[in-house]
């Protein structure tokens, strides 16, 4: 059969769906039937999954003409999906092309949810088309034979492609692709990647630096003007004194007549605990909305979430509050509209969110954007012009992950054994471990066969055995065992499952929040009211409870940062509030209060001005700083100009940051004079006044904890037997001593040191940002009182304090009234 009559197949089955295939799914058959690599590059509900299911397909009835009669049984194709939740989509969209065009393909998924049964039968004999994570894609390479499995696999799709890659698990997908592309000739790369701004670097890392597979490859954009229309909600009254911490549920009534007038709306939250609260505001304030309603987050159990993906394809919900579990992939196209709760600090999510509405090709996507307190209004100005810009950050890919390799070669060891020569060469092709010297391999293969320098007399960390004929070989049972149930590089508190007493599995919840609770303790979870019974064998059993409750489940990690591009776009929106009226948004010119308060108290700075605030309260001297760079870079940035004015004259401070500036408080005041005197904002020494700063070492030492269970120098625990996460860290911390103490040239330990500055620290973002601040006029001003500007810091450090029976938001509010009265 040739390539016309193989598209005159796809374009006709198109045509039975009264659908027409865009240029780019086209284009993309084409690419992939000539053999090619590629990268596609599209929208959020444009057709990339039929643009390469589609030539997978036809590839096979090219190759067996009598397919309809004859069924050749072996792993054709794998897909790759970075959420499991996405699976079931996928698969069905596989089985719509495969069951249509009567091929006799199966397909089938292999993930964290797969049952034993499944898994058995796969064993025996793999499905067709299979769907699988990148943690289960390293299980089979785990498996005695793996190279028969992947022999005549034509194709594997990795998509996602811009949230896996600048994550340790885009290292384990590059490290799989090293190997799969040696066991299969005719395997054909292909990645599928929504907004990205490093799109050239994303190729380069699927495909490696291997200058053959990178000529044989292709990069297809789709050119689909996609209408994006972003609405913000604005608040009838305008807060003076904004302040974070009430999660937006002032404007819940605002959301309502938004709910009522769309047949399905989304509602985004940031994490998962704002999840649960509005999900519980909004049913208190709306009863009638029981049944109509849902929640979808990632610790929710798979039968919950499964339900309510399909509730809402079949329109049975009216609204669903979710958090990034629907970000990607899923396809809903009845949902009209979003509500984004938040700011949510990229603009690639929010453009990914904003995908979800209107959700299918030539439909315009409606997003609501609610602001949580007032600054955030300026986000929602910077957002639309991002939308109109198409400005979308860059996704920066891991070099050197020492652990990950570790890992891999210890996967590769318990299956059928490596030979190093050939592995390395396949390694050095990887985009991560291009510069992996001749000398590091030795230390890794070292560590391998005798844990390292300073374990030699430690049995427990020699893993791997050395044959007659040169093979690295895992003979040891248990060995092998304990690594298959740690394979995976997403390293976070130790996750216990949340079940009634009776049985029934209600979601898995952190053992972090759970170790707060003592018996009778009532909580909110999965939008239940739960009574916690007790802890046991790695479960927390629970009963229903009509008890009204504060305590909201929570989750560690879920504070995010604004990005680089995000930074820059809220920088100039805020500068525009100096322009006529006619040139700002509506959000800047609601805004126009908050504005003309900070003005009559202290400035707005413009784009050549940095502002830096001082004034005293009863809780101290005030040192406020507006670099307008995220919470991640303020952190280090308050660290390292504390530690530089500690220099000059002994004093102690304590920090307080977010997105938008940082706050030094101490008991006596700082002479800003002296402060701009001596540069303090300078690049020089950067690195080594930072490492004092901010005890860099505490802080490589708790990065280190994950390093050491992703290389497997510390186990996590056998199933519903975990270790607590408390034990992980002081085993991990025992080995952290032992390599600064007696062998600091350990490539794990560096490790640590890299990944702190390189990723926790935001070094190269810092570096910029002080070289901005150099740039710029230094506006120093002494206020008499908290300026609009530093109210959301104050506040930010009150809210960590432990407060007396007055709440919270009264004592904010009272603050506030004052501040409004003076």
């Amino acid at each position: 059969m040739n390539r016309e009559q193989l598209y005159n197949i796809a374009e006709n089955w198109f045509a039975q769906q009264h659908w027409k295939p865009f240029k780019f799914q086209k284009d993309t058959w084409q690419a992939f039937l000539q053999g090619k690599d590629g990268l596609l590059n599209a929208p959020t509900g444009s057709g990339k999954t039929y643009a390469l299911w589609f030539p997978i397909v036809l590839n096979y009835i090219k190759n067996n003409p009598n397919y309809k009669t004859k069924h050749k049984k072996e792993l054709k194709a794998i897909w790759i999906t970075p959420l499991r939740a996405l699976s079931q989509e996928i698969k069905q969209s596989a089985e719509r092309i495969t069951q249509d065009l009567g091929t006799q393909m199966t397909v089938g998924i292999r993930s964290g949810d797969t049952t034993t049964k499944e898994r058995a039968q796969q064993k025996k004999q793999m499905p067709d088309l299979l769907i699988t994570t990148p943690e289960s894609l390293q299980l089979l390479l785990a498996t005695k034979g793996y190279d028969k499995i992947f022999k005549d696999c034509s194709a594997i799709v990795v998509d996602e492609w811009h949230e896996i890659l600048g994550t340790k698990r885009g290292v384990q997908m590059e490290l799989a692709l090293s190997r799969l592309k040696n066991i299969s000739s005719q395997l054909r790369i292909w990645g599928i990647s929504a907004t990205i701004g490093n799109l050239e670097q994303a190729r380069d890392v699927l495909f490696g630096i291997d200058s053959k597979t990178i000529e044989n490859s292709v990069l297809i954009k789709a050119k689909l003007n996609k209408k994006i229309t972003v609405k913000s909600i604005i608040p009838k009254k305008m807060e003076t004194f904004p302040w974070r911490g009430h999660l937006g549920l002032h404007l819940l009534e605002d959301v309502v007549p938004i709910i009522n007038s769309s047949k399905t709306t989304l509602l985004f939250t940031n994490t998962r605990s704002q999840c649960e609260i509005w999900f519980q505001k909004i049913l208190e304030k709306h009863p009638e909305y029981a049944g109509e309603m849902a929640m979808h987050h990632g610790s929710i159990n798979k039968e919950t979430r499964v339900w309510v993906e399909n509730a809402i394809r079949n329109e049975q919900l009216k609204a669903v509050v979710c958090t990034s579990s629907l970000d990607l992939g899923v396809d809903f196209a009845p949902v009209e509209t979003v509500v984004q709760i938040g700011g949510p600090k990229g603009v690639a999510r929010f453009l990914q969110r904003a995908g979800r509405s209107g959700h299918s090709p030539g439909k315009e996507s409606v997003i609501y954007f609610l602001p949580t307190h007032a600054i955030e209004l300026i986000e929602a100005s910077a957002l639309q012009k991002a939308v109109k810009l198409n400005t979308v950050e860059d996704r920066i890919p891991y070099l050197n992950s020492y652990d990950v390799l570790l890992q891999y070669l210890t996967t590769l060891a318990i299956s059928d054994g490596f030979y190093p020569k050939e592995i390395f060469k396949e390694v050095k092709q990887t985009f991560c471990y291009q510069t992996l010297t001749e000398d590091q391999w030795q230390w890794l293969l070292n560590f391998l066969v005798m844990g390292s320098q300073s374990l030699q007399s430690y049995d427990e960390y020699k893993k791997v055995e050395i044959e007659e004929d040169g093979k690295f070989k895992v003979n040891n049972r248990g060995v092998a065992m304990r690594h298959r149930f740690q394979i995976g590089t997403i390293v976070g508190d130790v996750n216990l499952s949340v079940k009634y007493q009776k049985g029934g599995y209600i979601g898995s919840i952190e053992e972090f929040f759970v170790s707060k609770l003592n018996k009778g303790d009532v909580f909110t979870f999965a939008g239940r009211n739960l009574e916690f019974i007790r802890i046991k064998e790695m479960t927390v059993q629970v009963r229903n409870s009509n008890k009204k409750t504060n305590k909201i489940s929570s989750w560690m990690g879920s504070r995010l940062t604004l990005s680089a591009q995000m930074s820059e776009l809220l920088r100039n929106e805020l500068y525009s509030s100096g322009e006529p009226i006619k040139n700002q948004s509506e959000e800047i010119r609601a805004l126009a209060p908050l504005f003309e308060r900070q003005r009559r108290d202290s400035i707005v700075p413009k784009p050549s001005e940095f502002l830096i605030e001082t004034f005293k309260t009863r809780d101290g001297y005030h040192h406020l700083f507006y670099p307008f760079e995220g919470r991640f870079v303020h952190e280090a940035m308050g660290s390292l100009l504390g530690y530089r004015i500690s220099l000059l004259s002994p004093i102690t401070f304590s920090l307080a940051f977010n997105d938008y500036g940082f706050e030094l408080l101490s008991d006596q005041p700082i002479d800003i004079q002296q402060v701009l005197d001596n540069d303090l904002f300078t690049t020089d020494f950067m690195l080594d006044d930072l490492q004092k700063s901010l005890n860099a070492t505490e802080m490589a030492r708790r990065r280190f904890r994950d390093v050491a269970i992703i290389s497997g120098m510390v186990f996590t625990g056998y199933p519903k037997k975990g270790i607590k996460m408390k034990h992980l860290q002081s085993s991990s911390q025992l080995l952290f001593d032992v390599f600064r103490d007696y062998e600091p040239e350990n490539l794990l330990f560096q490790q640590a040191f890299t990944e702190t500055f390189e990723h926790q620290l935001e070094e190269g973002r810092l570096r910029l940002s002080l070289e901005r601040i150099a740039t710029q006029e230094i506006v120093w001003k002494a206020c008499k009182q908290p300026t609009p500007f530093s109210f959301p810091l104050i506040t930010e450090r009150v809210g960590r304090e432990k407060l007396s029976s007055e709440k919270l938001a009264d004592r904010i509010k009272k603050m506030a009234a004052l501040l409004m009265k003076k």
